[in-house]
């Protein structure tokens, strides 16, 4: 297994990109064969080491878990299955490298469901707002027949999904402190730009602020913003505490990390080598589960020890009512209706 630590990404700035641009796909194809991943010639083999792309740092939970993985089905397939890992955007953007795999230019790609909701809309409602009563019953379904049910929805679309990674529960953080709707109303908080987070902040009565994660911090302290939403070691590692100083606890989404591979390259192998990949990715996602509850806990340590205020007392019954009607395109749909009643109903288990 090898860890490619080489840095590959451009430059420039974003505004440099805001220009004319080429389409996604033609962008993901460009990007493969400057990389050299587009098969020419002879076409791969088993033994052909998978080439493996991954958003975050290398020594990020998701990128220790893939090494993981690595070594696990090393083992168990006799050194015929190997990984090269391209950490830290090395292969590009999620949403690029998300064609790429679909194309067979990256064999096994690790990325948010949230983009991969665009393509598969099932997939957008495990990040469903209040869903999931805990953490309990979160990973009851994604380690269960409804995840495994939902995964298979990739299949038509080039992509198998072999596994999910826990990202933990995401929470408002603000400049002062939020238990109830009245408090929420009015402020103006950072979301990813995509239409289930806008929509999230607005049923809550706030001001949903679109804005790159790189721009938090600075529109914290002048006041531009005043919050955010993310999970516990991303509000620590970025030190977003110094500027807003209350964590409200709503736990209002978990959105899960997908290991996924290109449908080309998966029918390339046959089932023995299939079984192990299924399994090792399985194992990894238990290894990134201890991965990441440690982060979690010692971001916890760290905040309490930085003086942040932890509201716990959120009336989370009061949010989750106010943002209800998000469900409702998902109930005119027979088969999301149908996966929504079931993960309410493993809530009870």
């Amino acid at each position: 297994m090898d860890v490619c630590t080489t840095s590959f990404r451009d430059s420039r700035s974003p505004e440099a990109h805001r220009g004319a641009r080429p389409g996604a796909a033609v962008r993901a194809a460009t990007a493969a064969l400057v990389l050299g991943l587009l098969p020419v010639g002879a076409p791969s083999s088993a033994e052909t080491p998978f080439r493996v792309a991954d958003a975050q740092p290398a020594d990020y939970p998701t990128v220790l878990a893939l090494e993981y993985m690595a070594e696990r089905a090393r083992s168990l397939s006799g050194g015929r299955l190997t990984f090269r890992i391209y950490p830290a955007r090395q292969l590009g953007e999620e949403k690029d490298t998300i064609l790429a795999t679909i194309f067979g230019a990256i064999d096994i790609n690790r990325v948010s469901s949230a983009p991969l909701g665009t393509m598969v809309p099932e997939l957008q409602i495990l990040g469903l707002p209040y869903l999931f009563a805990d953490q309990d019953h979160f990973r009851r379904v994604i380690d269960g027949d409804i995840g495994a049910d939902i995964l298979a929805f990739l299949e038509p679309h080039g992509m198998i999904g072999l596994a999910y990674f826990d990202a933990g529960a995401r929470s408002f953080y603000s400049t002062r402190p939020v238990r109830t709707l009245e408090d929420f109303r009015g402020l103006k908080i950072r979301v990813q730009n995509t239409p289930l987070y806008v929509d999230m902040v607005e049923h809550l009565g706030g001001n949903a602020t679109p804005m790159s994660f790189g721009q938090v911090y600075e529109s914290l302290l002048t006041g531009v913003i005043d919050g955010a939403e993310n999970n516990w070691p991303s509000y620590i590692t970025t030190r977003h505490f110094e500027a807003a100083p209350y964590y409200t606890l709503d736990r209002h989404t978990m959105v899960p990390e997908v290991v996924m591979m290109s449908k080309k390259r998966w029918d390339e192998l046959d089932a023995g080598q299939q079984g192990i990949l299924r399994t090792t990715a399985r194992e990894a996602a238990l290894h990134m589960r201890q991965l990441w509850d440690a982060r979690v806990a010692e971001a916890r340590v760290a905040a309490s020890e930085a003086g942040v205020t932890v509201i716990e007392d959120v009336d989370q019954r009061q949010f989750a009512a106010a943002a209800k009607g998000l469900l409702e395109p998902f109930m005119q749909n027979p088969v999301h209706a149908k996966l929504i009643e079931r993960i309410r109903a493993a809530a009870a288990r």
